[in-house]
């Protein structure tokens, strides 16, 4: 049974499930829905055990080669997660729950893991074992955290983790993939002003916080410019900017700010924390009045492992045959979470769909394309039977890893 022959059977299936995922998105830990349909056909594809409820909302199912003896154990990782978006694509099967929509293309990667978990239960042709997880909470919330936190490492030995992400405005059949330093470490910030409220025209007799405030977003820029090695990456981003008061004629008490800061290197990642709080203290101090500084760390720097990396990109260009070096990204990813355990490795999969514009993920319109799903569905089942010493049907090495690609359908509309 060829691989790109079962695929094209079970396309039209895997795009159904695709679409009954879109239109029923859930966020962060509420993926109770989509959690009881993963584990329902992960069940009904004969996996040899699935457990729910790791992080929470979180599924895992395990898959026995026809022979085990290698001891290999490989995880490959989907996320399940929405986000609070009221979708505008206009699609048949846009979204049906108000301010949630499948803008990051989740439904699709979930999609495709249960189309490879499909194939690789049915088959059965590698030496190993393949662990395949099913993450809530992505998006912010830390659910592959909470998954290596209740024991999923080590309860099922896994080894290596694999996962990819979808990504616009590539090539349609192409892919990314760099070794080292990959995805941004993502940290967040809210502070708050505190001054002297009063009245707008009396402006002598306040603090003003919304003066304050001001200075500190602009400010805060100079940690890049200034502070930061210029050899360095680093962006720090206020993204939210509310006053105490919503009146014209008054100057508030209170702003609340918020942002984001994205750093490649822990070094930086300090100074950040640091600056942001000397800033924000210094600049209150020189008014008046007083600042709350609150500094989040979030998703540690995510780091490709060379041997892998090298890997993932030749049987990449063994079947699509463009697997490029990616640039940096300052998105953030939760697989690093899962690096003390185990070697991680994570790359991009274009989505383009050439007759349409593209648009970025995590914006309203964000659409997939069923060709490119094809890829990757294909992919986990290549790889992890490449790394698993498939001699059956791919006379594949017996080391290594990939979530690589497969045989991608001709069709290239929505999916």
């Amino acid at each position: 049974m060829a691989v790109k022959n079962r695929f094209a059977e079970l396309h039209d299936d895997i795009t159904a499930w695709r679409r009954d995922l879109h239109e029923n998105p859930e966020i962060l830990f509420e993926t109770h829905r989509t959690s009881g349909i993963v584990a329902e056909k992960l069940r009904a594809f004969g996996c040899d055990e699935v457990v729910e409820g790791i992080g929470r909302t979180g599924v895992v199912g395990v898959i026995k080669g026809k022979e085990t003896g290698s001891g290999k154990v490989i995880g490959l990782r989907a996320d399940m997660d929405a986000l609070p978006i009221n979708e505008q694509t206009g699609l048949e099967y846009a979204s049906k729950t108000p301010d949630a929509m499948h803008a990051c293309g989740h439904d699709g990667h979930t999609a495709m893991l249960l189309g490879a978990a499909q194939y690789l239960a049915e088959t059965r042709n590698f030496d190993g074992t393949v662990v395949v997880i099913f993450q809530p909470a992505e998006e912010g919330g830390g659910g592959g955290r909470e998954m290596c936190e209740d024991g999923m490492m080590d309860r099922w030995g896994i080894q290596e983790v694999y996962g990819m992400h979808n990504w616009p405005g590539m090539p349609t059949g192409s892919f990314g993939i760099r070794p080292g330093s990959f995805f941004a470490a993502t940290d967040q910030f809210d502070i708050t002003f505190e001054g002297r409220g009063g009245h707008a025209a009396k402006p002598h007799e306040t603090i003003d916080t919304t003066v304050m405030a001001a200075q500190a977003v602009l400010a805060l820029q100079t940690i890049a410019a200034r502070n930061a090695d210029p050899v360095e990456q680093i962006v720090v981003s206020v993204t939210a900017f509310e006053t105490s008061s919503k009146a014209f004629n008054v100057i508030p008490q209170r702003v609340q700010m918020k942002g984001t800061v994205r750093t490649m290197s822990a070094d930086v990642r300090s100074l950040a924390e640091k600056r942001i709080n000397e800033i924000c203290n210094g600049i209150a101090a020189t008014f008046g009045g007083k600042a709350d500084v609150t500094y989040h760390r979030g998703y540690p720097v995510m780091v490709n492992h060379e041997e892998q990396t090298e890997f993932a990109a030749d049987v990449a260009r063994s079947i699509s045959g463009d697997c490029s070096e990616a640039p940096w990204s300052w998105a953030a990813r939760i697989l690093p979470l899962c690096s003390k355990n185990a070697p991680v490795l994570i790359f991009w999969w274009a989505t383009a769909i050439p007759q349409r514009c593209i648009t970025p993920n995590t914006t309203s319109t964000m659409k997939l394309s069923r060709r490119v799903a094809a890829g990757g569905r294909g992919s986990s089942s290549n790889g992890c039977q490449r790394h698993n010493s498939l001699t059956h049907e791919l006379n594949a090495p017996p080391s290594g890893g990939a979530f690589s690609i497969g045989a991608q359908p001709r069709s290239q509309s929505a999916l």
